[in-house]
């Protein structure tokens, strides 16, 4: 089954990962549009662009632990993926700023008051460089940087799934499965402790 996914993989091009990923954007803002979100059509925007960035980031954090674990490769999608939880995390932020909270100095007022908008825009800064430099242009100019860098996404990435946690009301599942996958996957790119060697 395994090799059968990975052949599929290979044949797919990375231009239809983009377009599916994109898909629901617009089609979530249109339902936000036309009254089919519910009562509250900004909260409810934003929460799913929010939830669809943090999958997203869960699954581009999988890649490498299911490429080690399970022989699946996926490398190849995993600069789309990124890409796309960056512009739903942008989505994310821009309806929260724009058309929930609207001006400039009411945004900056909840993040400095508020820390789970707080730990949540440190997650989006983490993330802009990242967003920036995922061409093959940057890689060539950062080289062995390059990989240093994008080391930012794990505490990008914890930092969404605390931000998730902290701004619900009470301690809900959903969001600590978010972070329990996410620990997860931590503890999977850890490296194995090499057995100790028996004296001879």
């Amino acid at each position: 089954m395994v090799d059968l996914i990975n052949r599929q993989a290979r044949k797919l091009p990375t231009w239809v990962v983009y377009l599916i990923g994109f898909l629901p954007m617009p089609l979530l803002f249109w339902q936000g549009i036309t009254g089919a979100l519910g009562a509250d059509p900004v909260k409810a925007l934003e929460h799913e662009y929010g939830e669809l960035a943090l999958q997203l980031l869960i699954l581009g954090l999988a890649i490498t632990p299911a490429r080690r674990h399970l022989g699946l490769n996926l490398l190849k999608f995993r600069r789309a993926i990124g890409l796309l939880s960056f512009f739903y995390v942008l989505a994310h932020l821009l309806v929260w700023a724009v058309l929930d909270v609207q001006t400039l100095g009411a945004v900056w007022a909840d993040i400095v008051k508020r820390p789970y908008i707080t730990i949540g825009m440190a997650g989006f800064a983490l993330l802009l460089p990242l967003a920036v430099t995922s061409n093959n242009r940057s890689v060539r100019a950062l080289g062995a940087g390059w990989r240093k860098l994008h080391k930012l996404t794990y505490p990008a990435v914890l930092l969404g799934g605390i931000h998730y946690v902290w701004l619900v009301k009470g301690w809900q599942l959903e969001p600590l499965i978010y972070l329990a996958a996410i620990l997860f996957l931590f503890a999977l790119r850890l490296p194995k402790r090499r057995k100790a060697r028996v004296a001879a």
